[in-house]
């Protein structure tokens, strides 16, 4: 039997998951600039806990990969980041240090859902979670670090949407006549189930007749509270003080139901109908309904799979390629052992090194040498091993000069 990954995995091989691990460490850099550090958290969590943060929406009503383990607990792989980091900063007090407590994570996350290019059952994401402060300035750095990612990668043609969800004052007066205009509506029985548990969803629904219907729909914007429009007004104030671009969504709803106040997305113009690449906001009230403290967050995630695919799409040169330094061509035994100990020596000097396994020719051996893209190469023999010289060839350039092995680190720089 020939087995094959799961339907709907992304799964990098090389060369191109070296590009998908320059993307990675790319933002990671970007995210850590700031001062973000990593939280590194279990991929399955109790399902309790995913349960909780939206049962009108499709991550948590259709797409949680549970199961039950052997101790008859229910366990979920990670759908999302939020959840399990702001678990995390509760279990281990970092919401009672100074604040705002400033993490990230990287990934992979599951979901069960139909699989196309760009969305995927498991996916890599990679997010960060400010905790602890309510600040406009906030929200308009956590937006930047993400923005400051996407540049750093060489993107160009992303626009940055954002709305206000605003504070609870205003969602319960546009409840009010949400829930009023959606009862005039003529829905199937699932859709005003969906629209029971919350109403905002039905501006998330994918299909044009619903789209259709909610085009008249009250806005959340024009019900803002005066402590949210100011703070909203602020959030806009500093993005465009650091010359950063935005457009104004004011039916944007994210994916899930925690979200509050300042809320953002990323969209590629070239990635067709997956086109978010990363998107977040604020959340007030999420920690205290995980068992944590009553305090408020923001935070953002930034697909790496869809970061990847916007850097294709537009045809950027990625700066990486897995190329060695040197690649080593033992022939013999005796040479093997002295192959051996100059590539331990010159790794942890910092160098990538190569070796030729198992006794091919010679010329075999340098057509190895030749597609592995390394820079310089050198046969070791018999007189190699004598003397304590080699020829250290230049593969781009054909010429070689002679070195001693024990000078080999000095040859190389």
């Amino acid at each position: 039997m020939k087995f094959q990954a799961p339907k709907g995995v992304s799964e990098y091989v090389p060369p191109r998951s070296n590009h998908f691990a320059w993307v990675r460490s790319t933002l990671e850099s970007t995210i850590s600039s700031a001062g973000y550090q990593l939280l590194e958290l279990p991929i399955f969590e109790d399902t309790e806990l995913f349960s909780r943060i939206g049962a009108s929406t499709d991550v948590v009503s259709k797409e949680m990969y549970t199961f039950e383990d052997r101790g008859g607990r229910s366990i979920t792989l990670r759908p999302e980041g939020t959840v399990g980091a702001l678990r995390a900063i509760a279990e281990h007090g970092l919401d009672r240090g100074s604040l705002p407590a400033k993490v990230y994570y990287c990934g992979p996350f599951f979901r069960a859902e139909r699989p196309q290019k760009g969305r995927y059952r498991q996916f890599y994401s990679i997010g960060i979670e400010a905790i602890g402060t309510h600040d406009a300035a906030l929200d308009a750095e956590v937006i930047a670090i993400a923005d400051a990612g996407f540049k750093k990668l060489g993107l160009t043609k992303y626009r940055l949407e954002m709305t206000s969800l605003g504070d609870a004052t205003s969602r319960a007066a546009h409840r009010i006549d949400l829930v009023k205009f959606i009862s005039g509506l003529d829905l199937d029985e699932e859709t005003k189930e969906r629209a029971k548990l919350n109403p905002l969803r039905l501006f998330d629904d994918k299909r044009d007749e619903v789209r259709a219907l909610m085009s008249s729909a009250p806005i959340l914007l024009d019900y803002l509270s005066p402590e949210a429009k100011t703070n909203f007004a602020e959030v806009q104030r500093h993005l465009t003080a650091m010359d950063i671009k935005f457009e104004i969504n004011p039916r944007m709803v994210r994916g899930l139901d925690y979200y509050t106040g300042t809320t953002f997305e990323f969209v590629h113009e070239l990635l067709g109908a997956q086109s978010g690449i990363g998107g977040g906001g604020r959340y007030d009230g999420l920690m205290s309904e995980i068992g944590g403290q009553d305090i408020t967050g923001i935070g953002f995630g930034i697909g790496l799979d869809r970061a990847l695919l916007a850097v294709e799409a537009e045809e950027l040169q990625i700066p990486i390629s897995f190329a060695s330094d040197l690649f080593i061509i033992p022939m013999g035994e005796a040479a093997k052992s002295i192959a051996l100990k100059y590539a331990a020596e010159l790794r942890s000097a910092g160098f990538k090194v190569e070796l030729a396994f198992g006794d091919r020719a010679l010329k075999t051996a340098m057509k190895s040498a030749d597609k592995s893209g390394a820079k310089f190469s050198i046969v070791i023999g018999d007189e190699e091993v004598t003397s304590g010289v080699v020829e250290v060839k230049d593969m781009s350039s054909g010429h070689a000069n002679s070195v001693r092995l024990d000078s080999l680190a000095s040859a190389l720089k």
